[in-house]
């Protein structure tokens, strides 16, 4: 079976490989999935792989399948298998287990191991091919009405996840009730972030390069009831000044001079949560001095957001339903532009690199009639 694969750390290396097609036998316990692949996100993360400056191909293997934003649909489970069955719609968790007491335990997605292993990313194959298998503890069930929006079920699960741990630390302060939040980035990330915010009773503002007039992101923060702001007229430190400073920021930049610099202007016991993952080595200039002294005096909090677990993706894909009550139609605004087929694996690419599609996704296969 063809599935889009790349050769790292070689430098544009995309092309398509010819997998076997993957058997059920391969999970113990009887408790495999059989998944037939029917829509996958792709993102900066898969370009960057193919810029070579992460990533791993499994042992024994020469390549890398890329690809972990899936959404599919199950074809055969194994005898043991109770969480999902044929015919349903799922998504499937990216990180995978390495030795470490939080892997044993099902949090792999905050392992403490230096070596990590993500399918599509690092030391596993990813989901741009026909189908795969995995353990049933991976996937998830996605509603036959949330079609529509099946593609962004990791996404949304890495901005539930930030939340999520940005509310838990919050605990300590005992009594804490954030009224405004900043997304800086208005890419898919951001516009979940902005989504989620929103449903949470926050006066959310949004911060990106591109002027308002005549952009779909502008739109669409604003059909969520947020403010846009582009950073060509106003800073966030300008704004912050105009409303207040922010209680919670959620940084999706993928630029580490705006990562640092949202310390600047975060409200005190603000928590600022970054999700931009920066392959590089760009250097940034802060004014560490007065950071340090806000930060330490304004019981500052920061954390960073990346792959959540099953149970990550179970409130993503509520609050993605959510949303789509409140917001009807808004969400599949983000889903711009399709590629359809494996084959088209240069298309997808290119697009990639142009930095201006705001969510690329590839249609692999149709859903079948269970």
């Amino acid at each position: 079976m063809k599935a889009i694969a790349v050769r790292p750390p070689q430098k544009n290396s995309v092309h398509v490989a010819e997998l076997p097609m993957p058997s059920l036998d391969t999970v113990p316990n009887g408790h495999g999935v059989l998944a037939k692949v029917l829509k996958v996100g792709v993102d900066a993360t898969d370009r960057e792989i193919n810029e070579g400056l992460y990533g791993n191909p499994p042992e024994g293997s020469d390549f890398l399948v890329i690809g972990h934003e899936a959404f599919a649909q199950v074809v055969e489970v194994g005898p043991h298998v109770k969480r999902v069955q044929p015919g349903d719609l799922v998504a499937c968790t990216v990180r995978r287990p390495g030795c470490s007491i939080y892997d044993q335990i099902g949090r792999n997605d905050i392992t403490s191991e230096e070596v990590y292993f993500e399918r599509g990313i690092n030391l596993r194959h990813g989901y741009l091919t026909e189908y795969f298998v995995d353990d049933q503890r991976y996937f998830v069930k996605i509603p036959k009405g949330l079609r529509h929006l099946g593609v962004l079920a990791e996404p949304a699960s890495v901005v539930t996840k930030g939340i999520e741990q940005a509310y838990l630390a919050q605990q300590r302060l005992q009594v804490w009730e954030p009224q405004r939040a900043f997304v800086l980035g208005a890419g898919q990330i951001g516009l979940l972030a902005a989504m989620m915010f929103r449903l949470r009773g926050l006066d959310v503002h949004v911060f990106a390069w591109s002027k308002a007039e005549g952009n779909l992101k502008a739109e669409i923060a604003g059909q969520y009831g947020a403010r846009y702001v582009s950073t060509q007229e106003q800073s966030p430190a300008d704004i912050a000044k105009e409303v207040g400073r922010p209680d919670l920021i959620f940084e999706a930049t993928g630029r580490s001079d705006q990562a640092f610099g949202a310390m600047e202007y975060l409200g005190l016991n603000g928590a600022l949560i970054w999700s931009s993952v920066t392959g590089g080595d760009h250097h940034v200039d802060v004014p560490g001095d007065k950071i340090n002294l806000e930060w330490v005096l304004g019981n500052k909090l920061l954390v960073g957001t990346v792959n959540g677990n099953w149970r990550h993706f179970e409130i993503g894909i509520s609050d993605l339903a959510l949303g789509e009550q409140m917001f009807p139609g808004v969400t599949e605004q983000i889903l711009t532009h399709p590629v359809d087929g494996l084959e088209n694996y240069q298309q997808m690419m290119d697009l990639l690199e142009t930095g201006k599609c705001l969510k690329v996704f590839v249609n692999v296969a149709e859903e079948s009639t269970v």
